[in-house]
């Protein structure tokens, strides 16, 4: 990972081939980690993500806009170890609406389309975060991009 160009044409692969990530938030002073199904912008300064009103994580986003969401492709066995790239994005959160809460919504489900029930629920918010810096990291380098 010598260049930005690498670096972003590893950023790229990472985040178009996973479908899901960990999402950390804060509240009431706890680190708290959910499993969410993302969706990233073409020029991945947005990530998408839908959750329901009445989770902790959601309360969290209100009460602490700033969160963390690690993508990565784990190896499937000890010999792919030093292949594996760690993903984290760094940005604030909020809840989308209107034109931006429709468009986001295209993303999202041009990656997920059996969630189209999921996030049309009343209870649901489209979620997206402005990635403000990536981290990137393999085996034994780390590298910080913006996008």
């Amino acid at each position: 990972m010598s260049d930005a160009s690498e670096l972003r044409r590893v950023l790229k692969d990472v985040v178009v081939a996973q479908k899901f990530c960990v999402l950390a938030t804060q509240g009431h002073g706890q680190p708290y980690g959910s499993l969410v199904a993302f969706a990233a912008t073409d020029d991945l300064r947005q990530l998408v993500f839908a959750t329901r009103r009445d989770t902790r994580k959601f309360a969290n986003l209100i009460a602490e806009p700033r969160v963390a969401l690690v993508i990565d492709s784990r190896p499937i066995s000890d010999d792919d170890v030093r292949n594996a790239v760690a993903v984290t994005a760094l940005g604030r959160t909020h809840e989308t609406a209107g034109d931006e809460k429709e468009r986001l919504a295209g993303v999202y489900l041009g990656k997920h389309p059996g969630l189209a029930q999921f996030i049309a629920a009343q209870a649901m918010a489209l979620c997206a975060v402005e990635v403000e810096d990536y981290v990137i990291a393999r085996f034994d380098q780390v590298a910080r991009l913006q996008p």
